[in-house]
């Protein structure tokens, strides 16, 4: 009856596997370009791009006149008193006509700062763009690493699985030859049980790992598959000798820093924009225009083209506006923006030591992890010679089934410990590369 649930579950596990399609397979540089290309927090940092070339050509326009016609007409109908006394009912028409330009000529360098202004929005926002598609590219390689990592784990389950099959079948040979008691059977049945279940455990995590990816990239997860890489041993030429290089290399070049350095130059602007409001403001406008006037009361009134050929005038007008006192408003402004500088610095040196911090922390990761990577290789080697012995002692009675299992779960843990092992002093070691500005696809 074991044996031929064993058989069931295997059979069922082997039709699941069957059953899992592969429309596509992805590469680790097409999850990356796609997550580029799609992720809803690029789209949304695309759009505020757009959004601050428009901001650049208004500010441009704001050194240009403003050009505005007129046109109107007025109807008043009713009694009006024409003399003292005398009122008279009195239908009237009036017209106006009219273009007008008006100019700023100097508003204390508001207009000048408030053009560099958008094009350090543009600049700082660019760079913002540039730290998320960052952050998104080293979560995919994350993502993939992982999957990779528990698929190797699976074929380790179903290569264990594989070997205690074999065991099984070569314990019942023993069993008939009279050298084990049949109770080995039952135990190593057991043991087939178990290993059914961690290939199962390991099939799941697999299809989770997978899940996790393309619900990052936002696609199907139906079909879904990613190409293997083949992840050489790792080696000691892939740690970096000295931390030094990857600090100087990221506070010069990473885009957070590049971001508190912009937003230091934009509390300057607000500054120089605040003091704007000490300065006085010269503005100047002129207009040219027209208009026409009759009533029922006269007949002799002109015609209305002629009206509005005989009155078209011009006019010009030049103001000057000198704030004398804006109830501290304009003193509060300045002195609000300069807490702003302080406090923009303050971030910038925030930022440097987050990213120091950072930094020295996946340094001292990476050279642990190799260094659990390198306990995890000589572990693995001792549990196997040790396995093979106990399997020697086992085959000839000199061991009995339980000292067996111990012996070979001591071998899957060391398995399992230099898969993760691995996976890991790669990862942390392609953080070292994000930050040393090295393609992390690779």
């Amino acid at each position: 009856m074991k044996i031929n649930n064993i058989k069931i579950l295997a059979l069922s596990f082997l039709l699941t596997c069957t059953a899992y399609s592969q429309d596509k397979v992805w590469s680790l540089q097409e999850c990356v370009n796609h997550a580029l290309e799609n992720n809803i927090s690029v789209l949304q940092a695309q759009n505020t791009l757009l959004s601050n070339e428009q901001d650049i050509i208004s500010s441009k326009g704001s050194f240009l006149p403003s050009v505005n016609g007129s046109l109107g007409h007025s109807l008043s109908l009713g009694n009006a008193e024409v003399f003292p006394g005398q009122f008279v009912d009195r239908t009237s028409n009036s017209t106006n006509i009219g273009i007008g330009a008006n100019q700023t000529i100097f508003n204390g360098f508001r207009l000048t700062n408030l053009y560099k202004q958008s094009q350090l929005n543009l600049e700082t926002n660019k760079l913002e763009l540039s730290r998320i598609k960052d952050d998104i590219s080293l979560n995919v390689v994350n993502a993939y690493l992982n999957i990779l990592f528990n698929k190797e784990n699976l074929e380790t389950a179903k290569a264990q699985y594989e070997f205690t099959k074999k065991q099984l079948e070569r314990v019942k040979e023993l069993v008939d030859a009279g050298v084990q008691p049949r109770a080995n059977i039952y135990d190593s049945e057991a043991t087939l049980s178990r290993d059914l279940q961690s290939v199962t455990v390991a099939e799941n995590s697999y299809e989770l790992s997978l899940l996790t990816l393309s619900q990052l990239l936002q696609v199907d997860f139906n079909g879904f598959d990613v190409e293997v890489i083949e992840i050489d041993n790792p080696t000691a030429e892939l740690m970096y000798d000295d931390v030094t290089p990857i600090l100087n290399y990221a506070i010069e070049n990473r885009s957070e820093i590049k971001v508190a350095e912009k937003n230091i130059e934009q509390s300057v602007l607000s500054t120089e924009i605040s003091k704007s409001g000490f300065y006085p403001s010269v503005t100047a406008g002129y207009s040219f225009g027209s208009n026409a006037f009759y009533t029922n009361l006269f007949d002799t009134e002109d015609t209305f083209l002629n009206q509005l050929n005989d009155q078209k005038a011009h006019s010009f007008r030049l103001s000057v506006n000198i704030p004398i006192f804006s109830g501290f408003q304009n003193k509060t402004a300045v002195a609000k923006s300069k807490i702003q500088e302080e406090n923009a610095k303050l971030s910038l040196d925030q930022t440097k030591l987050t990213l120091e911090s950072n930094i020295q922390r996946a340094f001292t990761d990476a050279k642990s992890a190799f260094r659990a990577y390198d306990a995890a290789k000589a572990s693995l080697e001792s549990q196997e010679l040790a396995f093979n012995n106990s399997k020697e002692r086992y085959d000839i009675g000199a061991m009995n089934a339980f000292d067996l299992e111990q012996s070979r779960l001591a071998l899957v843990n060391a398995q399992a410990s230099l898969i993760n092992a691995k996976y890991d002093f790669v990862f942390k070691t392609k953080v070292l590369d994000f930050y040393l500005g090295k393609p992390i696809t690779q």
